[in-house]
């Protein structure tokens, strides 16, 4: 039988805590002081918690308030879950940004949901808060994820596209800095859940995903001057030619070497495959 396990992993924010956990075991009341959210990956557990008794299955939202008493034990010989744990303060932080400021106070209500939009939301974050440059995309998932657990946010305010642009400039002036979403809501004067949700209907993209297309922009120009793969990418701001690798491949189905051979091949054409996809 498989042994009990629990790894336990700090995050890009430095706070919030990710745990990947597999056990038959069945645990007595307990509580923590933060937030918990997470995912059941495998099997199904039943608990007693502060919000009455639950079951919860594979690909179900699992939830936890600070200091709920809650317990667990499996249906069956074991289950696996994934969870992260947020201090208090840092989910403070995302309610007063949903809420325009006007709390900063909010409980889960939901000890388990089966929501399979919320469960990718939550593999979103949970994807983006173990990457070592994953801040900023953890920042933007996170108001997302709670967003939808609550059931709160607003859009952004009228007349904001031209600070949403000064943004847009920021990003397109220096693509390989570190870009956090508090500085990039300062810029254009809108909460953090505005300015994605603003700037991704004036580009189509969040702040993150937009950063990530100009670095590749970049990536991409520094290739074609003759840069050495690794070294575009360290140039261009991302963590290393691997993390490179898989942005290149998800935005265009080839990858940055095939990009090279193409230029080797052909150098003719080279001025047009800056803006053509090769497929």
């Amino acid at each position: 039988m498989k042994r009990d396990s629990f790894l336990v992993r700090p995050t890009c924010s430095g706070a919030v805590v990710a745990v990947d956990a597999y056990s038959t075991r069945s645990f007595a009341r307990h509580s923590h002081d933060e937030f918990g959210v997470g995912l059941m990956t495998d099997g199904a557990q039943r608990s007693g918690s502060g919000r009455g008794p639950v079951e919860a299955f594979r690909g179900n939202v699992i939830t936890v308030n600070p200091a709920e008493l809650h317990d667990g034990a499996p249906i069956g010989t074991a289950r696996s879950w994934s969870m992260l744990y947020l201090p208090q303060h840092v989910v403070g932080t995302i309610v007063a940004d949903l809420e325009e400021g006007r709390r900063s106070t909010r409980e889960l209500h939901a000890p388990v949901v089966d929501d399979q939009r919320l469960a990718r939301l939550f593999l979103a974050s949970r994807r983006a808060a173990l990457h070592p440059q994953g801040k900023l995309a953890f920042e933007e998932r996170l108001l997302a994820l709670f967003s939808s657990l609550f059931g709160i946010g607003q859009w952004p305010e009228a007349g904001s596209g031209g600070r949403l642009a000064q943004v847009r400039e920021r990003i397109d002036d220096a693509p390989a800095q570190s870009h956090s979403l508090t500085d990039l809501a300062a810029l254009a004067g809108l909460s953090r859940y505005q300015t994605v949700r603003g700037f991704a209907r004036l580009t189509g993209l969040t702040p993150h995903a937009y950063v990530m297309q100009r670095r590749l922009d970049q990536a991409r120009s520094l290739i074609r001057q003759g840069w050495a793969l690794a070294d575009a990418a360290t140039e261009a701001g991302f963590a290393d030619q691997s993390h490179m690798h898989r942005v290149f491949i998800a935005r265009h189905g080839f990858t940055p070497g095939a990009y090279v051979g193409a230029f080797r091949q052909s150098p003719a054409i080279s001025s047009k495959i800056g803006t053509t996809r090769l497929h």
